[in-house]
């Protein structure tokens, strides 16, 4: 089997940008392909910029700096991809609809060996690759921000790649540095699963009046061992990003608790970031009303992806953990405070669901009230720790 060589990035935006970045570094000939030439020499800009604060950080050299935009060429028009590029990466607009026409476009372009795949966070791989002209040699991508920086890639492949199309792509993955989860096609596939419904629970909480964001932040950095809390997250990320994943979310696994928050909205319509600079001093009570619901909807749905099949509970582990840089996975924190207690979590996550619309509740895994019932003796959940 042959490797990848030759890869192509389509969309020099800020995560195409990095992708082909990364690949650059890695000492791959990477194509950057945009429609126009004033975002391809964005996207050049961007990558030159990141690079010369490398230099100033001394985590490379001019010199190594200089080799690595030296391996990026800038490509102006999807149909002049190089025929014999090896692997093509959509980065495009999260749509359907534009990412289905960058395929078609690429499936005249290319040759009949290339591998296609799509960076994308929430849509179907499935019904992607039913869009394109090669099934079997198609893989979806799930590359996390900033990624020239974020370790972890998820690699969810659809019903029709052949195993050689997933074996070529998850060892470019690896090459690149990556910690790889390779995963089923389900919406939000395994970190924006539980991720997206936590951010949106945090907006519930602010909305409900039970905390600030300043103070729902810092309960959730002391409750999670994390450095951002949802709503800084947020800000960094785009609010819109978290309106557009859990919106979809809701709409694909119909599940109501998780549409968009009306404070969400709001903010997004006034062009506004979440103001975290007040007071962070918490009461005890708002503290355990905030981490038991943040925790209950990250129990919860880490069950839910298990369940399902999506992968294993060391794989949503390390996802949190490489992805997120959580201290700790939900498996490992549903060990840590009991498993009892983390089911009761959960349960109480699903009566709040159940409050607005009891027919299309969320509901607990089966199997995490299974576990639950015979580990109240055991006190632990069958995972391997991860280091």
């Amino acid at each position: 089997m042959q490797p990848i060589q030759r890869v192509a990035i389509v969309g020099a935006g800020n995560m195409g940008s990095g992708i082909a970045q990364k690949t650059a570094q890695e000492e791959f000939d990477v194509q950057m392909v945009d429609r126009e030439q004033q975002w391809v020499d964005r996207g050049q800009g961007i990558i030159r910029d990141f690079l010369s604060e490398a230099v100033e950080r001394r985590i490379f050299s001019p010199a190594q700096v200089e080799s690595i935009q030296g391996r990026i060429t800038g490509v102006v028009g999807v149909e002049n991809t190089a025929a014999d590029t090896d692997l093509v990466i959509e980065a495009v607009f999260e749509d359907f609809d534009v990412k289905t026409a960058v395929f078609t476009t690429l499936d005249a372009a290319c040759g009949p060996d290339t591998i296609l795949a799509s960076n994308t966070s929430s849509l179907s791989v499935n019904a992607l690759a039913e869009a394109t002209g090669r099934a079997d040699r198609f893989v979806g991508l799930h590359f996390f921000y900033h990624p020239a920086k974020n370790r972890l890639v998820e690699v969810i492949p659809a019903t029709s790649s052949s195993p050689e199309t997933v074996e070529k792509v998850v060892q470019y993955c690896k090459m690149l540095g990556k910690v790889v989860i390779v995963c089923g096609d389900r919406p939000g596939f395994v970190v924006n699963r539980f991720f997206v419904p936590w951010l949106n629970e945090a907006c519930l909480l602010l909305e409900e009046g039970i905390a600030t964001a300043a103070q729902i932040d810092a309960a959730a950095r002391k409750a999670f061992r994390i450095g951002l809390g949802p709503f800084g997250l947020m800000n960094l990320t785009g609010p819109p990003i978290a309106l557009h994943s859990t919106d979809y979310l809701a709409e694909q696994l119909h599940t109501p608790r998780y549409v968009g928050a009306q404070n969400l909205r709001d903010l997004i319509e006034a062009n506004e970031h979440w103001d975290v600079s007040g007071d962070e001093a918490f009461s005890s009570e708002q503290y355990t009303t905030i981490a038991e619901r943040l925790y209950g909807v990250v129990f919860g749905v880490a069950a839910q992806i298990v369940e399902e099949g999506v992968c294993s509970m060391e794989d949503v582990d390390r996802g949190a953990k490489v992805g997120l840089r959580w201290a700790r996975g939900p498996f490992e924190m549903m060990n840590r405070v009991g498993i009892k207690e983390a089911h009761s979590m959960a349960e109480a996550y699903a009566d709040l669901s159940a409050e607005s619309d009891p027919d299309r509740a969320w509901k607990v895994p089966a199997s995490f009230t299974d576990q639950a019932n015979w580990q109240t003796r055991m006190g632990f959940f069958l995972c391997r720790h991860l280091d």
